[in-house]
């Protein structure tokens, strides 16, 4: 194959490839918006989220008194030799409020743990928010690998036809052995199994990208289009990862949250204080039965040996004590995710340096043993090496390429800026305070805040 020809089928692939991706392009930013919007994690992630925020109005109803109607009915029949039978109906309906004065600090620190558990809801769902965005940029990273490396391998299928064309002519009028022939069948075989390959992994990849997207890729376009994002260095990327990855900054807000709750049990061991109040209405044939009654009264609760309180807060300070201890734990491997991913972007980066010397190198050996195959110099097995060596730097580059992108979407998550607001995607920001914000002091009622 000439060297014209192998310009004419690459242009011709390129020029394919562009123009697909024209005629239904689907930017990174717009795919990360449809996971941002569809996803079925993300979206069961909010759910919770939204079920946490009703722990506040939940804590909060402990403030409420508890109000309740009740009702009797009895029926008495005496028969006696003696006297006359006797037959008695009485009934009795009635309202019971009871108020909590003083629960031992108990209903407040149950409020605070619910508002603080509500902060580490948001940071939960922040971070599901982020592996999902990361797994889509890796979807859609993996489909432009997979297209770039079956397009290759496709030329590569046409180059190696040509060459058992060629082979067949130049065995045809006895300029090369069936041993060439043979040879150049063989590496045709061998590169169509890989073209095979080639689909199987970019179907693989589709599937995977539908699923985290939610629908098919279209045009898909190369490129990282979030550098203003990653810092400068090395430890302003570990600055940002302390202060502001997600994972941080809910176990900060459990381990709050456990502290309370010991505080909550402690508060069992302080008196209890309420006042009750009856009104009923009585209904009677025994006349003597004052038919209406109204009464108040006043209680004071003391414990002085409640069980299993002692060791409910001990297990609780453990418990609180093992929070404490896992914020130390989330910073040492949001540390270590920084680190690792900007270690791999810079991997990256030497790679594509490397590679795209290999591929070009590569291609001017191809051309040379070309030349040199045509006055006998060489035999048709060096083209077939040359162009595979060719094939394999290509392929190597196409590789670094992706790794660098995912490796950057990494270091992106490791540092919690993999958000819908950092990105600036074109798509609605979901902000979980306006569902709090509508329950917080919502304390009657069925009906969730969007008519269910």
């Amino acid at each position: 194959m000439s060297r014209k020809l192998i310009r004419i089928i690459a242009l011709g692939g390129l020029w394919l490839s562009a123009l697909s991706a024209g005629a239904s392009a689907e930017t990174m930013a717009q795919a990360l918006a449809s996971a941002y919007s569809s996803n079925p994690e993300i979206n069961s992630a909010r759910a919770q989220t939204r079920a946490d925020d009703e722990n506040v109005p939940i804590a909060r109803s402990g403030y409420l008194p508890v109000i309740s109607l009740f009702g009797t009915m009895s029926h008495d029949r005496t028969d006696s030799p003696l006297a006359s039978d006797r037959e008695r109906l009485d009934g009795r309906v009635g309202l019971s409020v009871t108020q909590n004065l003083f629960t031992g600090f108990r209903v407040r620190n149950a409020v605070r743990e619910a508002q603080v558990g509500v902060l580490a809801s948001r940071e939960l769902l922040r971070n599901t928010v982020q592996n999902v965005l990361f797994d889509a940029a890796q979807a859609y990273s993996d489909v432009l690998r997979d297209i770039a490396i079956l397009d290759i391998r496709r030329r590569n299928v046409m180059f190696l036809e040509e060459q058992v064309r060629a082979a067949n002519e130049r065995f045809n009028v006895g300029e090369n052995t069936r041993t060439d022939v043979a040879q150049a069948r063989a590496r045709l075989a061998t590169s169509r199994a890989a073209v095979s390959l080639a689909q199987a992994n970019l179907a693989i990849s589709r599937s995977t990208y539908r699923q985290v997207v939610g629908h098919e890729p279209g045009g898909l376009m190369d490129g990282f289009p979030y550098s203003r994002l990653v810092p400068g260095g090395l430890g302003q990327a570990i600055t940002v990862g302390q202060n502001g990855h997600p994972v941080i900054l809910a176990s900060i807000h459990q381990a709050d949250a456990r502290g309370l709750a010991v505080k909550q049990i402690e508060g069992e061991l302080l008196p209890t204080v309420s006042i009750e109040g009856t009104v009923d209405h009585a209904e009677s044939f025994d006349s003597s039965i004052d038919p209406n009654s109204l009464s108040i009264a006043g209680r004071v609760s003391i414990p002085i040996f409640p069980p299993g309180v002692g060791p409910r807060v001990r297990q609780a300070k453990e418990n609180y004590g093992r929070s404490k201890i896992e914020i130390d734990l989330s910073r040492d491997q949001v540390r270590a995710a920084v680190e690792a991913a900007w270690a791999q972007a810079d991997a990256a980066e030497g790679s594509i340096a490397a590679a795209q010397e290999g591929v070009d190198a590569a291609s001017i050996a191809l051309s040379g043993v070309q030349e040199e195959q045509r006055v006998g110099q060489r035999t048709t097995l060096d083209v077939l090496d040359a162009q595979q060596e060719l094939l394999n730097a290509r392929e190597t580059l196409i590789v670094a390429r992706r790794d660098r992108v995912v490796a950057s979407f990494a270091l992106l998550s490791a540092m919690g800026r993999l958000t819908a607001e950092a990105l600036q995607l074109p798509a609605p920001v979901y902000d979980p305070a306006e569902h709090y914000d509508s329950v917080r002091t919502r304390l009657y009622g069925t009906r969730t805040p969007d008519g269910r």
